[in-house]
């Protein structure tokens, strides 16, 4: 509280005294002070002080420090706490004023002595200090007002004294220099600046000093933290009469206008550039851009348009669209809509209709596809069109091609088991409508993995392919032929009457065999074993079927093979082979009795080994090594593969980490995913605990996978795919061209790697298809900047043709066989391998 005005109000006192006597002499001396109005309170005990200042405050407080329930300072702090606002006076007497000096010290306005008192003279003193307080107290007031406003304002506040030294700094100018008033007090003012502008505003700002003149400037402040802040500083002089006792500056915090300056400055610069790099830019692109104003004439065309039109732009401009861009129905051959027009009137995108043709100016055709859109002026109207298309004869040519591959074997051109499914479907229906039944053939070459790992893969596919000639000679034309894999054929016998009409065509296909087959040199003679399986009476589906025809064909062979027999309920022969490698298998992965093989993957250009592919293998202790085409299927069926994928990765990491702690160059070594290692649950998981464990870094890691595993449920396939790009792994595709993947797909997939499946690549020097497909692909990668790995390069004659096609890299027994982990480390120190022989 203030101190009151004398004159005008009434004065409260609350004497603290014990003596009577001495609190008599004060009282009259107040009661009787001529002009002034004093309400005295007389107490004696500090008790009775303090319940009273619980009560009500007081002006002003005469304390004895001398009192029967207090003694010395003790006192003096009590009554302080209870009154923090009224002017305390000390009443001291001749033995206790060092007392009173030490309660000044603690915050007494003052001390009186008890002796000195009289009625002239104790109003005096009072009304001296009361007037003292008072003017303490608005001194005091109008610094907290002053500062109150100083850190409410958003503009920083710094003062100095002459000599530019910082005397205070409100809130605003302490959160943009980053600096509290302890850290600028006494500092010079400049402090705050960056020190590449500190000079120069320095000597700006004492030239504005010597002139008496204001001192404005633009400057950046650099906080201890390196962030730079840009702020507008204001400084003037603080006058005192001629002189100056200092000066004020305001800073203005900056930032964001100085970014949006920036920002504005660079974007005239960007638009100014914006047109001649658009130029570049559509005249470097592969689609062909048109563009027409708001009654079709045309107004552009880039580099690419010109070519597939026919026109140059200086012909074209002004021309009416139906001239330039001529475009028809590929199937009706009658003029197809203009997208353009469609595009202005609809104001939308337009697609170009299905089986689009534009003929060039010379007449010449080519399939095109894409779309229009309309173009719109800065007031958001239609003011023209752009169509942006590009040939895609040569891709369809390839879906069309792709499309067959997907139903059809890719080495015998027979019927796959995709469309050996539709065509069983099929024919159960029509033989429940007619009352027939149908008969399923599974056939598997005797002995076939002796040739074919005695005279090569080569060898291998023509006898393939012979067979799958000769199986095709023995059927009707209303039944099937398809190849299921590795030696392995299906037949489907639509519509037979009896059981004894599939006997016939296995004597046939038996007695079709036995005539030996001449390839290359070789006279090969080769066998079958054949199961027969019935539909309706051994299976109601096509699966079942299947199944049964397979369960046969193994008894075929237990029966000494060159033989058939019809499948029979009793025939478990399969089931329990199968139940016993699963029972091994589980008994490998506790025993560690798998292991993992590396083949080198070399630069075609340098011959230097860029990575490696692990391949497992299995040590059997009473069958000896064991290939993966061996267990794999049944590991997939019985559900093993997933805890044997998780050990060949992580047996793969823990091998690559050992040759880098070695001291060896190693190499990134790919690992295979199945699908259904691929699509569990916890599988990333998985890979970023092996990373973790084994300490390897994932540039040294890729992982493959098919084209028919990312196809299933493309979009989670893609964000599985994300998600280990993240991680920093590599990506590949492996047996590349041997599913169905869609482009559009592909492209959006995070892949590195294209991998061409090892049957395009054996006939690529003989075989004018593959040799198309695998440069397709090769292509492919390039566009889609990806690396394209050849699989089984056998010959030399494969490498020269892989390495005119500008492949990124081959991998295959011309270079070496799959090693164990201490041979394969030994090629870790040459690298160079392409002048290797085959092992």
């Amino acid at each position: 509280m203030n101190a009151p005005d004398l004159n005008n109000a009434l004065t409260r006192v609350l004497l603290v005294e014990d003596d009577p006597t001495d609190a008599g002499l004060i009282r009259d001396a107040l009661a009787n002070a001529a002009g002034w109005a004093f309400h005295v309170e007389w107490v004696r005990k500090q008790a009775t002080a303090l319940e009273r200042l619980g009560k009500a405050a007081v002006d002003v407080i005469l304390l004895d420090l001398s009192l029967p329930d207090g003694q010395g300072l003790a006192v003096f702090d009590k009554i302080s706490r209870a009154a923090p606002r009224a002017l305390i006076l000390v009443l001291s007497g001749a033995n206790d004023e060092a007392l009173a000096r030490a309660a000044v010290e603690r915050g007494a306005s003052d001390y009186l002595a008890k002796g000195a008192v009289d009625a002239h003279w104790l109003p005096h003193a009072l009304r001296y200090i009361l007037d003292r307080k008072a003017s303490q107290d608005a001194q005091r007031d109008s610094e907290e007002y002053f500062r109150a406003m100083s850190d409410a304002s958003p503009l920083g506040i710094f003062v100095s004294d002459a000599q530019g030294n910082c005397v205070y700094t409100n809130a605003a100018y302490q959160k943009i220099s980053g600096l509290d008033f302890e850290q600028t007090l006494g500092t010079n003012w400049s402090m705050a600046i960056h020190p590449d502008d500190r000079l120069r505003i320095v000597a700006e700002w004492r030239d504005a000093v010597r002139g008496q003149e204001a001192f404005q400037t633009e400057v950046r402040f650099m906080r201890k933290d390196g962030t730079i802040v840009w702020t507008r500083l204001n400084a003037a002089a603080m006058p005192d009469g001629p002189s100056s006792r200092g000066r004020v500056q305001t800073v203005e915090d900056i930032t964001e206008r100085k970014a949006a300056d920036l920002e504005l400055q660079l974007t005239r610069e960007e638009l100014f550039q914006e047109k001649e790099r658009a130029q570049v830019t559509l005249n470097s692109i592969g689609d062909a851009v048109l563009c027409t104003d708001i009654a079709g004439k045309v107004t552009y065309l880039n580099l690419v348009a010109e070519t597939m039109t026919g026109w140059s732009l200086a012909e074209a401009l002004g021309q009416p669209l139906s001239d330039v861009f001529r475009i028809i129905d590929g199937a009706t051959r009658q003029p197809a809509d203009n997208p353009a027009q469609r595009a202005i009137a609809e104001n939308r995108v337009v697609g170009l209709a299905t089986d689009s043709v534009l003929i060039r100016r010379d007449g010449i055709e080519s399939e095109i596809e894409d779309s229009s859109a309309p173009i719109h002026n800065r007031d958001g109207r239609v003011a023209g069109a752009v169509i942006v298309f590009h040939d895609v004869s040569e891709s369809r040519a390839m879906a069309q091609k792709m499309a067959h591959l997907a139903q059809h074997d890719f080495l015998t051109g027979l019927p796959n088991r995709l469309l050996l499914t539709e065509r069983f479907s099929r024919a159960i229906g029509q033989a429940q409508r007619h009352h027939k039944q149908v008969a399923l053939l599974f056939l598997d070459m005797d002995y076939f993995k002796n040739i074919n790992d005695s005279l090569g893969h080569v060898i291998g596919d023509q006898l393939l392919q012979s067979v799958a000639k000769r199986l095709g000679e023995c059927i009707r034309t209303t039944d099937t032929v398809c190849r299921q894999g590795g030696d392995e054929f299906v037949i489907l016998l639509a519509e037979i009457e009896r059981q004894q009409d599939a006997a016939q065509v296995a004597e046939k296909l038996l007695a079709a065999l036995l005539v030996p087959h001449r390839i290359a040199g070789n006279e090969l003679h080769i066998t079958l074993s054949i199961g027969i399986s019935i539909y309706p009476d051994d299976g109601s589906t096509a699966d079942a079927v299947m199944q049964n025809a397979d369960t046969a064909m193994y008894y075929a062979k237990a029966k000494g093979r060159n033989n058939y027999q019809f499948f029979t309920p009793e025939m478990n022969t399969r089931a329990i082979q199968r139940l016993s490698v699963e029972n091994n298998l589980r008994r490998a992965l506790k025993h560690g009795e798998f292991e993992l093989y590396y083949q080198p993957k070399i630069d075609i250009a340098s011959g230097i080994m860029t990575g490696a592919e692990a391949l497992i293998r299995w040590q059997d202790p009473t069958l000896g090594l064991i290939h993966p085409g061996q267990f794999v299927a049944i590991a997939e069926e019985c559900g093993l593969i997933v805890p044997i994928g998780r050990w060949v990765l992580h047996e793969a990491c823990r091998q690559v980490q050992a040759w880098l702690d070695f001291g060896l160059q190693a190499v990134p070594v790919s690992v295979n995913i199945s699908a259904l290692e691929f699509r569990h649950l916890k599988f990333l998981e998985g890979v970023a605990s092996i990373l973790q464990e084994t300490g390897l870094a994932p540039r040294y890691l890729e992982l493959e996978l098919t084209e028919s595993i990312l196809m299933h449920e493309a979009e989670a396939s893609a964000q599985v795919l994300e998600k280990l790009k993240a991680m920093g792994l590599q990506l590949a595709i492996d047996d590349f061209g041997t599913g169905y993947s869609s482009l559009s797909y592909l492209s959006r997939f995070p892949i590195d790697t294209l991998k061409i499946d090892q049957s395009f690549v054996r006939d690529i020097a003989r075989n004018a298809d593959d040799a198309a497909i695998v440069s397709a692909i090769i292509g492919m990668g390039k566009n889609l900047q990806q690396r394209v790995v050849a699989e089984g390069v056998e010959s030399s004659e494969q490498l020269a043709f892989l390495k005119t096609q500008r492949c990124d890299e081959a991998q295959g027994f011309l270079f070496n066989h799959p090693l164990p982990a201490g041979d394969f480390s030994r090629l870790l120190g040459t690298r160079t391998l392409l002048s290797t022989p085959p092992a």
